[in-house]
């Protein structure tokens, strides 16, 4: 008995590491589409990015849809907040492609990775969800982080500041939403939320249409391509270890912004952003091991407060 404990132990870490892995390479794999995007969006509409990159997620999401079967894909629990949920997710991209196509990648990733901070802000009111004085402490925190980041007194309060605050607000609502349908398969969930954004690309794109080049094609194509791919693999991820182990690991994405700012738009983030960011991960990775804390206590008789 000790010896297929050890060796379920053993698996388990194993299935573990391989979702760290994969959570990590599903991150870079979300840089590099945002990166792609900002390219795309300075020559082309949003609309037509959009169009193109959820063609292109279609054709690869194909043999997933034939093998769940059409009954599974149409069967659509809580049809209303499923389709809250899938304007909340196209609006959250166009805002995100918008953000990008006027300020530095990083500084925009900077501004999204606010979103665990807004969810937890949000979950006392849309999912009754007790939060104690500690993350709400971690929230104001984060928050602070978000106005030193957005630099009020060095921008304009223009329609990308706009953009760049109700944006993460929208995904973070799209989480919430999330929670609320754990019981649609993930592929369902995608696919509304694909056919979603083609709609919006297919009303939008005809507005100011620009024929692209065989090579921007491929590129737009491309871009659904990667973006299916980091879906697949953070749900894989996601499969295979605790989603509280794998949080913390989307603050890689900063990194990358960073990284793919300098080398393909030459943007180097100024001090304000650097401090905004750390202050940002800070509460959201305080925010990911309270939460943690909290479900492993939820087995004692006293209720620790959050």
């Amino acid at each position: 008995m000790t010896g297929n404990a050890s060796m379920t132990s053993r698996l388990a870490s194993g299935g573990a590491r391989t979702g760290i892995v994969l959570m990590l390479a599903g991150m870079l794999m979300f840089s590099l589409n945002d990166a792609m995007g900002k390219m795309l969006v300075s020559t082309y509409s949003i609309g037509q990015v959009l169009l193109i990159r959820s063609v292109a997620a279609l054709l690869i999401l194909a043999p997933f849809l034939y093998r769940q079967g059409r009954a599974h894909v149409m069967a659509i629990q809580r049809p209303w907040l499923q389709l809250l949920r899938v304007f909340l997710s196209t609006f959250e991209v166009f805002c995100f492609y918008f953000a990008v196509s006027i300020y530095p990648l990083a500084d925009v990733m900077t501004f999204w990775l606010a979103c665990p901070i807004y969810v937890a802000a949000l979950a006392p009111f849309l999912l009754k969800e007790h939060v104690g004085w500690r993350r709400w402490t971690a929230i104001i925190v984060g928050f602070v982080g978000v106005v030193i980041a957005l630099q009020p007194a060095g921008r304009d309060l223009g329609p990308a500041t706009i953009v760049s605050i109700i944006g993460p607000l929208a995904f973070a609502a799209f989480i919430v939403s999330g929670r609320s349908l754990r019981n649609t398969p993930d592929t369902t969930l995608v696919f509304w939320q694909i056919i979603a954004a083609l709609v919006a690309g297919l009303v939008l794109s005809p507005f100011d249409w620009v024929t692209p080049t065989f090579r921007d094609t491929l590129l737009l194509a491309l871009l659904g391509v990667v973006a299916m791919a980091a879906h697949m693999l953070v749900n894989r991820a996601l499969k295979l270890a605790d989603a509280s182990t794998l949080a913390p690991l989307q603050y890689t994405l900063l990194f990358w912004a960073v990284i793919f700012g300098y080398i393909f738009f030459n943007d180097v983030p100024n001090l304000a952003v650097y401090i905004g960011a750390a202050l940002i991960v800070a509460a959201g990775i305080f925010i990911v091991l309270r939460e943690r804390a909290l479900n492993r206590s939820r087995g004692d008789s006293v209720t620790e407060p959050g």
